[in-house]
């Protein structure tokens, strides 16, 4: 029998597919994606994830266990520590100036994401929780395996597919699969459909966000001194 989260993984799997094919990750593998494009994406991804880090620890408030609660602020912590520094490694490498980053404004792709995300934090269960934030996870560990072997002549590019490669992030990609299992298990059809629902959502944003950095998307009409963090 399937557990919850190859049901709906199943369900996902032409979205999930695409962004494993999108042009984006393609050029990392292939070392052929212009640097500009990937210095946008990692300023871009560096706003996401504070707001994800957010987002766990939202998700670690809401459990009723303990256990989990531990878990998942070790999730935020880990996101600020490794995947945040890691950005801000690649900011220093990519000459990304001061001023950059205190005008930084988001685009429309990353900021609609992460709304999306604190929408399910305010109104929904721990398990539509973890649901919306499981794409997030499971698309780029995917991408880090599928990826492994791929060898682009560009340092850094090789350096973002070993993190999520590692170990280290396949250990928590399989305990939000197994929490998210276990919730469901336990979880009425209702919240069940929602679950799916927010997790078909997140997996159609990781898309849109490699989009988003394939075509440097920005706002028709920018306000320089409107920047959001």
């Amino acid at each position: 029998m399937s557990t919850f989260t190859q049901l709906i993984r199943q369900e996902a799997n032409a979205i999930w597919e695409a962004n494993l094919d999108h042009p984006f990750v393609q050029g990392i593998a292939k070392g052929s994606l212009p640097i500009e494009n990937f210095r946008y994406y990692v300023l871009q991804d560096s706003y996401y994830l504070s707001h994800f880090a957010r987002i766990q620890a939202i998700a670690a408030s809401r459990a009723e266990e303990l256990s989990i609660t531990a878990k998942m602020a070790a999730h935020a912590q880990g996101t600020f520590q490794a995947e945040l520094s890691l950005h801000e490694k690649f900011i220093g490498q990519l000459g990304v100036t001061r001023e950059e980053l205190q005008s930084f404004l988001p685009a429309p792709t990353a900021y609609a994401y992460t709304s999306h995300l604190y929408r399910v934090a305010a109104s929904g269960s721990l398990g539509e929780i973890i649901a919306a934030m499981l794409p997030c996870y499971w698309i780029y560990y995917e991408i880090g395996e599928t990826l492994k072997h791929a060898a682009p002549e560009t340092p850094i590019y090789q350096e973002w597919i070993a993190a999520y490669g590692s170990d280290w992030f396949s250990e928590l990609v399989n305990e939000q699969l197994s929490l998210l299992d276990t919730i469901a298990e336990n979880a009425s059809e209702k919240e069940r459909e929602k679950m799916k629902q927010h997790f078909i959502y997140s997996c159609h944003y990781e898309l849109k966000f490699w989009e988003m950095a394939h075509t440097l998307e920005g706002w028709s009409i920018t306000n320089k001194k409107a920047a959001v963090h």
